[in-house]
């Protein structure tokens, strides 16, 4: 199949699945871009279920040539703070690289997914928060795959932990998810975090952490964890992050390389201050 052949294609087996979003779908301009929003749309909205397997072949095809479009970034082609700073003697700084840029483009052997208590990846049609990009760039199979851990557990996700899956079409081997922190407003208006809010951002760190060196994973890149739609402050949580971070690797002494993904450049000016790269 062509590209918008393919897309018509998935978008057709998903409304036959979900037929209330037809007339939707019906007033939606003729043309490829539209369909491919449409696309992600509906794949946002899917619950987890069964999955066809003609269906499985040709969105993996779609996301696999997407991804190959947009740029795949090898690690190695990325220079650690030590390189950049030409600091070659301080041990975190070699261990550790800042990064801006799309991270479902990392090749590392995890990103992490900052996603909510449900575990499932956002359903608010083509929403730009970093569960529903990584969500949408992997494929259906990942909110399976989390549907599966929940069924398992239970219970909703607890704050400051982590779970594992694959990455299934993104070019990181896994995805890590921990739901960070939601701050509250004051009467102010202002976004301000408790002591306990800052432990559970540790946590996060911390546990995606410890559940790479428990898989044996050699490379991390962190999204700047409940920044966005859960409100921290975007330098207080930096702060946690390379603390925790640094404080993680000396004591553990685990081979691991860890990226700081940044995507915005108000949160890449924050971390070249902190990280002493001006």
């Amino acid at each position: 199949m062509k590209r918008d052949e393919r897309i018509r294609f998935l978008n057709d087996i998903l409304l036959e699945e979900m037929p209330r979003f037809r007339s939707e779908a019906e007033k939606l301009p003729d043309t490829e871009e539209a369909r491919r929003r449409l696309l992600r749309a509906l794949m946002n909205v899917r619950p987890p279920m069964p999955l066809r397997a003609d269906f499985l072949a040709e969105q993996d095809k779609l996301l696999q040539e997407e991804t190959e479009a947009r740029g795949v970034v090898a690690l190695d082609a990325l220079p650690t703070v030590a390189e950049q700073k030409r600091n070659g003697n301080d041990a975190f700084e070699s261990r550790v690289i800042l990064w801006q840029g799309d991270i479902t483009r990392l090749a590392v052997d995890a990103i992490v997914n900052a996603a909510n208590s449900a575990l499932l990846g956002c359903f608010v049609p083509g929403h730009l928060c970093i569960d529903n990009v990584i969500h949408s760039a992997a494929g259906l199979q990942l909110r399976d795959a989390c549907a599966a851990i929940m069924r398992a557990q239970g219970h909703d996700e607890e704050t400051g932990g982590a779970k594992l899956t694959p990455g299934f079409n993104l070019p990181a081997r896994f995805v890590l998810h921990t739901v960070g922190p939601i701050v509250a407003p004051d009467a102010a208006g202002n976004f301000t975090p408790t002591e306990n809010d800052a432990a559970l951002l540790a946590s996060c760190y911390r546990s995606c952490l410890d559940l790479a060196a428990k898989h044996d994973l050699k490379s991390v890149a962190f999204c700047c964890i409940s920044t966005g739609e859960f409100h921290y402050p975007k330098r207080a949580a930096a702060e946690i992050a390379i603390r925790t971070v640094r404080d993680w690797l000396e004591e553990t002494g685990a081979d691991i390389k860890v990226v700081f993904n940044v995507f915005k450049d108000e949160d890449a000016a924050i971390y070249r201050e902190l990280l002493g790269m001006r």
